[in-house]
């Protein structure tokens, strides 16, 4: 068992997460922090923005926007993904994508 995946919500039983229903939870968003478990920094340093422009889109101003709940960040000078954990019900298989990302990684994770 993965540690990251400890530390999600839910218990792994045989490799798979049981579910907990969102109103359960206690907090709002999910980080995903640039560095590994063990301390190593994550590559490539754009993980955060490829990750998040799998979800975006561009808008009438050809910009390109950021899906609402999925967020690239800089936190202490570490590169993050900032999760609203609203993603698990309205599109459950990109929460479920960044997860298993998360946890085959081994990317360092905590909850706000």
């Amino acid at each position: 068992m993965l540690a990251a995946a400890k530390r999600m919500h839910g218990k792994l039983h045989n490799g798979k997460r049981d579910s907990i229903p969102i109103m359960a939870k206690k907090y709002n968003t999910l980080i995903i922090e640039g560095v590994r478990e063990d301390g190593s920094k994550f590559r490539p340093s754009d993980w955060a923005e490829r990750l998040s422009t799998t979800l975006a889109q561009f808008g009438s101003d050809h910009r390109l926007l950021y899906a609402k709940g999925v967020q690239p960040v800089m936190r202490n000078g570490v590169k993050c993904l900032v999760i609203n954990t609203d993603l698990e019900v309205n599109n459950p298989s990109a929460y479920r994508y960044i997860i298993e990302f998360s946890d085959a990684n081994h990317l360092r994770t905590h909850q706000e």
